[in-house]
């Protein structure tokens, strides 16, 4: 069965309250691969990967976050599986 791919903008208080660490741990917790990091602009970015159902229980997920999060919006796009396996957390991408 073909892997799904899409990848998700957070917004809101995203940044320096743990909520990449609860995105990896959640996604490896249901299955999922892919990654996640942090934008320049303050937002999260994730580019999650595997059965449909687990994407919707994560992206689900992602508007609540961890408790110290103040998620605003959760924008989903179709993306391209680019072949990971596992599910990492990245370094900030500083180009936006």
């Amino acid at each position: 069965m073909a892997r799904k791919a899409v990848r998700l903008i957070v917004q809101g208080r995203v940044q320096g309250v743990g909520y990449r660490w609860w995105t990896r741990e959640t996604a490896r917790g249901l299955g999922l691969d892919g990654w996640v990091r942090n934008l320049a602009d303050g937002s999260v970015e994730a580019l999650v990967i595997g059965e449909a159902q687990a994407i919707d229980q994560l992206v689900a997920r992602c508007h609540e976050g961890p408790p110290a999060a103040r998620v605003s919006a959760v924008a989903v796009q179709s993306a391209k599986d680019d072949g990971s396996r596992g599910f990492e957390q990245r370094a900030t991408r500083e180009d936006d």
